[in-house]
């Protein structure tokens, strides 16, 4: 296939920053959902409400956009490679310490670090690879850098299941802390951005955040609405789903398992595809193609009755909508001015995230006040976000292939 041919013709370091860049997202996110699959298990350990433990996974979003900025910032002065290396080493530090939490006060606390220093993952990781990579590789390596977060989704699933068990929540935890090793990978193979060593000659006012941005603050709030949109899309397709098997279709654990595994197969499959193609026939135009599809899966997503065409319309929902995520990270990238690459595609992606925080609570609440039609609400909400965001993606501006550096 062509966009394996692309990713062949990355030299030896080029490769070595792509698969840096996409393991530490990776890593980033099994960090992430390992809380998530634990909630119930610090809830009886904590004596407290599962809403009480889900608290801890609102401060994580709300500490994410402060990370994308302080870190980001830091990536623009002090290189990517170094401050990537720090990111990583404390979200796996703070996920370590998560695992001697005494109360729910202090797992609060230390899930909104863990949360700041994943905040500045995304956006410093994607421009190190974006940055050090041909225009033309761009496309598919933003939908392998992407569809780390469903990999990593994938991995905690896989590890909360062998060892929960056997070694409990603080346990997983402790797992958690092994993404630190990343670091010893990218100190030894992983190259500085050369588009960021050639911006560091520019005159030091070039390089502030005010000068950078001059004529380009429409756009940022023009991008963080476009990144609202985006998670809105992916947490009302995601997030609710296994509740919705669960509950509406009455599928047992194990049948929801091979549901969501298949649903996150088809999320990578569709972040590589669409983003290679946006290569060819544009950014807008492959995020319109992938989001519009979304709204034919519609019906197979949410009223289908047996666990195969479950699967299979999760399977082709996901392509669609994790296609149109794929494009995300080049088409941010491209859009962002040189001097505040590493830090403005991280905060309007993650400011964007933490505004659309309360889908899955709304919907649940939605769905249970109309008698648990949880297929309809569902249905309801994507096709409303997949106008929107359609409309919005194209009155928009685009920068393929743009030149950095």
């Amino acid at each position: 296939m062509t966009f394996l041919s692309e990713l062949r013709e990355l030299n030896h370091e080029q490769r070595h920053t792509v698969l840096a860049s996409f393991l530490g997202w990776t890593l980033d996110a099994f960090d992430f959902f390992l809380l998530t699959f634990a909630v119930s298990a610090i809830a009886a350990d904590f004596r407290v409400g599962r809403e009480q433990v889900f608290v801890a996974v609102t401060f994580t979003l709300a500490a994410r956009p402060l990370g994308a900025f302080l870190f980001g910032r830091l990536a623009e002065k002090f290189g990517r490679r170094p401050i990537l290396m720090l990111d990583i080493a404390l979200f796996s530090a703070f996920e370590f310490a998560t695992a001697f939490s005494p109360n729910l006060a202090a797992l609060i606390v230390l899930r909104f670090l863990f949360g700041f220093a994943m905040g500045g993952e995304w956006g410093i990781g994607a421009s190190l690879a974006l940055e050090s990579i041909p225009p033309k590789a761009r496309g598919v390596v933003s939908g392998l850098l992407q569809e780390g977060y469903a990999v990593g989704g994938l991995l905690a699933g896989l590890v909360f299941g062998l060892f929960f068990d056997h070694i409990g929540w603080r346990g997983l935890f402790m797992i958690g802390a092994l993404p630190a090793l990343l670091v010893i990978y990218v100190r030894a193979r992983v190259p500085e951005s050369t588009v960021w060593k050639t911006a560091r000659r520019a005159p030091p006012q070039e390089r502030r955040v005010l000068t950078a941005m001059r004529g380009f603050w429409g756009r940022a709030l023009y991008l963080v609405l476009l990144m609202t949109l985006f998670n809105c899309f992916s947490h009302g397709s995601q997030d609710v789903f296994p509740t919705f098997l669960k509950v509406q279709r009455g599928l047992n654990a194990h049948q929801t398992g091979i549901v969501t595994t298949i649903m996150a197969c088809g999320a990578v499959a569709g972040g590589v595809f669409f983003g290679a193609l946006s290569s060819r026939i544009g950014r807008r135009k492959g995020i319109a193609i992938a989001v519009i599809l979304s709204l034919l899966m519609i019906y197979p997503w949410a009223y289908s009755n047996t666990v195969a065409a479950l699967a299979l319309g999760a399977f082709l929902m996901q392509f669609m909508v994790q296609g149109a995520w794929g494009i995300v990270p080049v088409h941010l990238n491209e859009l962002s001015p040189d001097a505040v690459r590493a830090m403005l595609p991280g905060l309007v992606y993650q400011t964007g995230n933490f505004i659309s925080a309360l889908t899955p609570t709304l919907l649940s609440r939605w769905a249970e006040a109309h008698h648990r039609n949880y297929a309809q609400t569902m249905a309801i909400f994507i096709a409303c976000v997949a106008v929107l965001l359609v409309l919005v993606t194209a009155l928009g501006p685009e920068a393929k292939d743009k030149h950095f550096g």
